[in-house]
């Protein structure tokens, strides 16, 4: 079984329930690799495997293997260090008082909501917690944010049930920011998102040789024609339609992959390219353009999220769905602030590692230091410690849910018994950092099989899928791993595109022609070898279905009984 991320949307509480079974999988000679960054989930595993030591083009690279002990005495490791305490997410030595204004949602009552009334004060990190179906969203996404999209910005967004908001005139604008996609194809990328791309493409126009040959902006766009590659479109490589089999890209053999044509590729900047800046990462681009302030100060709202190790011409279809919202954050950064702006996040921290979220917490209180609000729905409990307001929605979900239980600082709601979010919040203060012993560090668990079962492994060589550097490693059967590692160290690329995908193929590639048709394939990875791999079942949290007849009966079989 391969399960991304399987903690991602679920509240500390419930986090306990979801270890449990993966033990239970487990304990029936099952084997998991599970990608994760919740330190519950490590604590569980039989065998960590860090991947890193940095995200992107600075990771692919396995750090650490081995049980908790051993990642936590390796000094590389980035998640080693935030595990033992090296490396710290801070939290606020005073909490901020606001502007004493607030948003007042009064007589509440959409889907479990129990006609409450809510204030969200101005001018602070407010964090909105509770079990998951407790009723946030319905709050904050259904009431809250259509009612001021209505107010500000002349919306037609329909609220959910409530009495009246009052308060709305203390603010000017508000942008939410949500994990959906920046783009659907091919085409769009992080640099045409964030508009940085027109700057780029405005100064290579002003180039001597783009004067002498009479280039416009055009020029050096690869969705027109003129300065693309006409034999791929701009789109660096074609798609070879297979019969029967999963589809295929190959690099365009005309302009190399490179998107444009040999005249275009002539004109450079610091004898770089178009298509060599496009594929640099946010890092070099910046120490490339660190003298053109317009595209510099694009920049380098990419590298404040976190976000230096995305090319500037990846595929938005690539990015993770926490990697969208962070561009998305990025690209409001660099619009000119107001001091009356509401930024309201829903978990932003999905996919994250520490040291991401360390970065994001950094944009999210300099936004409040400007005099913005920030309105957080989340489960982190870093996040929630970083705070200055919380509000927590419970006590359970669905109908036992939909009431306010707790309204306060973090520093108070961990005296709150009846608050779930205070419990698990007292539980993380007092567990504290690992204490990482090296005289005991060893390679790793003897995993928990029933008793008879051989101890095969899961042998992997030379995996290069996106940017794995040449990676081999050996997994154990019937035992939990957990791969870790910053966001874009190669964790799924490992996990999904490259173990995954091989398991699939050679499943889908023992069935009949005509049934393979009916399967959606996955390309085959680049990967020197696998051995030990049995049929892969991959655990995502994407939509099961589209259709409205799928429910939750039908889709775990529970209606056909």
């Amino acid at each position: 079984y391969v399960l991304d991320e399987p903690s991602i949307g679920l509240h500390p509480r419930d986090n306990d329930r979801l270890i449990d079974s993966l033990k239970a999988l487990r304990d029936q000679g099952n084997t998991l690799l599970v990608v994760e960054h919740d330190e519950d989930t490590m604590r569980a595993a039989d065998l960590v495997l860090d991947f890193g030591p940095g995200p992107g083009v600075r990771g692919g690279e396995i750090v650490s293997s081995g049980d908790l002990n051993t990642l936590a005495c390796n000094d590389k490791s980035l998640t080693g260090q935030f595990l033992t305490g090296k490396l710290l997410i801070p939290v606020p030595e005073t909490r901020r008082p606001g502007n004493g204004k607030a948003i007042r949602v009064r007589g509440a009552t959409h889907n479990n909501l129990k006609n409450i009334d809510v204030d969200i004060p101005l001018g602070k990190l407010v964090c909105v917690t509770g079990v998951s179906g407790s009723g946030k969203s319905s709050l904050i996404n259904d009431i809250v944010v259509p009612v001021l999209r209505r107010q500000l910005h002349a919306a037609e967004d329909v609220p959910g049930e409530h009495r009246s908001i009052e308060g709305i005139e203390h603010l000017d604008k508000v942008i939410a920011i949500d994990q959906s996609p920046i783009g659907r194809t091919p085409r769009s990328n992080p640099a045409t998102y964030v508009k940085v791309f027109d700057e780029i493409r405005s100064l290579y126009v002003e180039l001597t040789e783009a004067k002498r040959r009479g280039y416009q902006a055009g020029r050096f766009s690869f969705n027109v024609a003129g300065g693309r590659c006409e034999s791929c479109e701009g789109n660096g490589s074609n798609r070879l339609e297979m019969d029967f089999l999963a589809d295929l890209w190959v690099t365009c053999p005309i302009c190399d992959g490179k998107r444009y044509n040999h005249e275009t590729l002539q004109v450079k900047f610091k004898d770089k390219s178009i298509a060599d800046v496009l594929d640099m990462d946010i890092q070099q681009a910046l120490e490339l353009f660190e003298n053109v302030p317009k595209i510099a100060d694009k920049l380098r709202t990419l590298h404040d999220v976190g976000l230096d190790y995305i090319k500037l011409g990846q595929p938005s279809p690539t990015l993770s769905g926490g990697e969208a919202q962070r561009i998305k954050l990025a690209k409001e950064l660099s619009r000119r602030s107001t001091g009356s702006t509401l930024y309201l996040l829903d978990e932003p921290t999905t996919g994250l590692h520490f040291h991401d979220i360390r970065l994001l917490l950094k944009v999210l209180q300099d936004l409040v230091d400007l005099g913005n609000t920030v309105l957080v729905i989340e489960h982190n409990l870093d996040v929630i410690r970083a705070a200055d307001w919380l509000i927590d929605i419970g006590a359970e979900g669905g109908q036992a849910g939909g009431e306010v239980v707790f309204e306060g600082t973090p520093d108070e709601i961990v005296n709150c018994q009846q608050s779930y979010t205070g419990r698990s919040l007292a539980k993380h203060i007092a567990a504290g950092p690992i204490q990482a012993d090296k005289s005991s560090a060893k390679k790793s668990r003897a995993s928990k099989r029933p008793a008879g079962i051989p101890t095969p492994v899961l042998r992997v060589q030379g995996a290069v899928e996106h940017n794995l550097k040449d990676v081999s490693l050996e997994i154990p059967h019937h035992a939990m791993s957990v791969f870790c590692g910053p966001s874009g160290s190669g964790k799924s690329s490992m996990a999904m595109d490259t173990i995954y995908a091989e398991g699939q193929r050679r499943y889908v590639e023992s069935l009949s022609s005509y049934a393979r048709q009916f399967v959606g394939q996955m390309p085959k990875p680049r990967v020197e070898r696998i051995e030990g791999l049995a049929p892969a079942i991959a655990i995502e949290q994407k939509s099961v279905a589209h259709n409205p007849r799928s429910t939750v009966g039908t889709v775990t079989e529970i209606y056909d009984y």
